[in-house]
């Protein structure tokens, strides 16, 4: 295989390359990485010159020099699956998870994993829920099984992941709860720090303080929108926020099924229309709107700003 042609495989690959993958032999390789055409990231792994560097390249790089049946986990898979707050520890180090029936499988052609710069390869014993599941091209493990392993190696994560997985509809509640039942043991990591989690999230519908008010700040602070009241008394009647210096409350709605409460409906309405009878305006988005398309949800508050920005605010009484 020419290096020429390799570019179409590297390009599929977020710009990466296993020698495997080519016909090419080791002095070969080692050619083209003394003379630039390839850039080394493990043994037997390199990417193309020019790629860009994200954390994709370097979870589908550890994966590939994991060898094969590995898939990134943990840390790595939750990135993958969208979840917010992850990128900065799926940066520090890659994981990957090495099932015991892959190292049986590979035979002589197992794969050293000692020593793999900063990526951090598992072996569970608990093998359950371990389908191979493709994110942009890149194997990791299914949301269940992401979200019991990221408390093994983050549980302060946790309640996050499984607030965006609920409100993403990645996974329902009941799902995550028989996952953690499956999985439930002694010694198993990650099953304390889910738990705890999912107590929280099945006391109330909405997303938590501590996922959804430094989501919306992110927004606010990104898209250079005015600041944010997080928690105001508004009418006499708690607000999620309220744009600061004009008649705007942003209410962040609940998860999909709690939406569809007939109750929670019409009750909601109700405080909407008694707040309009007071000249205030309110603004629903989900959160999964919040967190997924942010610069619709700013477009929208700009235009709601623009309109209302020089009347007065009503009386907070």
């Amino acid at each position: 295989m020419k290096l020429s042609s390799l570019d179409s495989l590297a390009r599929r690959q977020h710009g990466v390359i296993a020698r495997t993958q080519t016909d090419l032999t080791e002095s070969s390789w080692r050619r083209a990485r003394n003379s630039g055409s390839l850039i080394r990231m493990h043994d037997g792994v390199a990417r193309l010159p020019g790629s860009a560097d994200t954390p994709e390249q370097h979870i589908i790089a550890g994966v590939l020099a994991a060898g094969s049946g590995a898939m990134a986990s943990h840390r790595s898979a939750a990135h993958l699956h969208g979840i917010p707050g992850i990128g900065d520890l799926a940066s520090v180090v890659v994981d990957v998870i090495v099932p015991a029936r892959a190292d049986r499988s590979l035979g002589s052609r197992a794969v050293n994993t000692v020593g793999l710069q900063g990526v951090q390869v598992h072996r569970p014993r608990d093998m359950r829920r371990l389908h191979r599941h493709r994110i942009d091209g890149i194997a990791c493990t299914n949301i269940l099984r992401t979200l019991l392993d990221l408390g093994a190696v983050a549980p302060e994560a946790v309640h996050g992941a499984v607030g965006h997985a609920l409100a993403s509809e990645l996974a329902s509640l009941s799902a995550i709860e028989t996952a953690l039942q499956q999985h439930a043991c002694r010694g198993r990591h990650g099953v304390t720090a889910l738990r705890s989690a999912l107590d929280d999230w099945a006391v109330d519908g909405k997303p938590a303080d501590s996922v959804l008010e430094p989501a919306m700040r992110r927004l606010v602070s990104r898209y250079g929108l005015p600041p944010v009241e997080f928690h105001p008394i508004v009418g006499g009647r708690e607000v999620d926020f309220r744009i600061v210096g004009t008649p705007i409350v942003i209410e962040c709605d609940g998860w999909a099924y709690h939406g569809r409460s007939k109750h929670n409906f019409e009750r909601d309405r109700a405080m909407d229309a008694e707040f309009a009878a007071r000249g205030w305006i309110v603004v629903r988005f989900t959160y999964r709107r919040i967190t997924g398309r942010p610069g619709e949800v700013a477009r929208l508050i700009e235009r709601t700003i623009a309109r209302w920005i020089d009347r007065p605010a009503p009386d907070a009484a």
